[in-house]
């Protein structure tokens, strides 16, 4: 006679019972031996940051390498972040600043490359991001950096030149934008808000759709859906997170221009990464106006095998048709390569400052 369904998943359902026991008991003794690693901390008097960048990298990495499946390398990576975070809480929980209000995707970014235990600190603005991360009110920071669709968010560009914060990590997000509203549908909208980089990243679907609808500037998607979910006569561009957390229906989905939009984020504080064995260097240069000295500044990259990722140049604002340039390297500042063509490199520009090294997302 045939089994059951519940006779043939019986066995298979008190195996998974018995190995998340196990689990949970080897969750709970990797939660001591991170607890006695503080208590050795506090006892040398060392004053460590909880967070080690290039350590929860090496974790993940050496996990994924031995990593056999059926579980994706993604979710090996997924799953330990929030392992390392909820034992890292159990010290302290580290304070995490971005851009709010609550349900941005700053903070989408921020909850997933430090995980769930954490405390979120949601600002106004990217300065106040700096700010408090700069004055020891946050730990970190996370802030948006450049976009696949409307290319560099200048206020970041502009405040990593000024600050004396480092960056210690980066986070790749795929951007799917969605119009919120009350109702589910834009009967009776007269305002669509958004940030202004979300208006630029959707403005051909919004001009096919609803050109008659007015478009106004908010100070972050979120704020859009925040102040979309006290007004029925505004629909906010948002992602789901916004949509849940303001209690919004969505009326359109994935309206982005781009399908493959994403934005690139980046981790800042006051702690400088170790090598990882896979990392990014950024670094703002900048060189005199004449004949040949931008080429003159990259070729010690070139000469020294060192890679670019990247390379942006925002204006000087010394009204001289001068530039910053931002480049982002493969390789960390301490590796030989990397740190030879940087010596050369200073002894050459008007200006050079090593924004940090890190963990390069894979």
């Amino acid at each position: 006679m045939a089994k059951t369904l519940l006779e043939q998943l019986g066995p298979w359902r008190e195996q998974i019972d018995a190995l998340d026991q196990q689990i949970l008991t080897l969750l709970n003794q990797r939660a001591h031996a991170a607890l006695e690693i503080g208590k050795i901390k506090e006892s040398l008097n060392a004053n460590d940051s909880i967070l080690k960048p290039e350590r929860e990298a090496q974790i993940i990495t050496h996990l994924q390498s031995m990593n056999s499946g059926p579980i994706t390398d993604a979710s090996v990576k997924a799953v330990w972040a929030e392992v390392i975070s909820a034992c890292r809480g159990l010290e302290r929980q580290l304070r995490v600043a971005f851009l709010g209000p609550q349900g941005s995707f700053s903070e989408q970014a921020a909850l997933e490359h430090f995980g769930h235990f954490v405390q979120p600190v949601a600002c106004q603005n990217f300065d106040e991001v700096f700010r408090l991360v700069e004055v020891g009110e946050a730990d970190v920071g996370m802030v948006p950096v450049e976009n696949s669709t409307e290319g560099a968010v200048n206020r970041t560009l502009d405040l990593l030149l000024n600050s004396s914060l480092k960056v210690l990590g980066e986070r790749s997000l795929a951007i799917h934008h969605n119009i919120l509203t009350q109702q589910g549908t834009l009967d009776g909208i007269s305002r669509i808000m958004a940030h202004p980089q979300a208006l630029a990243q959707c403005q051909n679907w919004l001009a096919r759709h609803y050109p008659q609808i007015q478009q106004d500037a908010a100070s972050s998607n979120a704020e859009a859906a925040r102040i979309a979910a006290s007004d029925p006569t505004v629909a906010a561009i948002a992602g789901l997170k916004a949509a849940e957390h303001w209690g919004l229906q969505v009326a359109h989905a994935s309206i982005q221009d781009d399908a493959q939009n994403r934005t690139r984020f980046l981790a800042i504080g006051n702690i400088e990464s170790l090598p990882s064995g896979n990392d990014k260097t950024s670094v703002i240069l900048a060189v005199p106006n004449r004949s040949g000295a931008v080429h003159e500044m990259l070729a010690p990259f070139a000469q020294h095998q060192v890679s670019m990722t990247r390379l942006e140049s925002r204006p000087a604002r010394t009204g001289q048709w001068e530039y910053y340039f931002y480049v982002d390297l493969l390789g960390h500042q301490n590796e030989s390569s990397v740190q030879s063509a940087l010596a050369q490199i200073k002894q050459q520009v008007a200006f050079c400052k090593v924004l940090g090294s890190y963990p390069r997302q894979a």
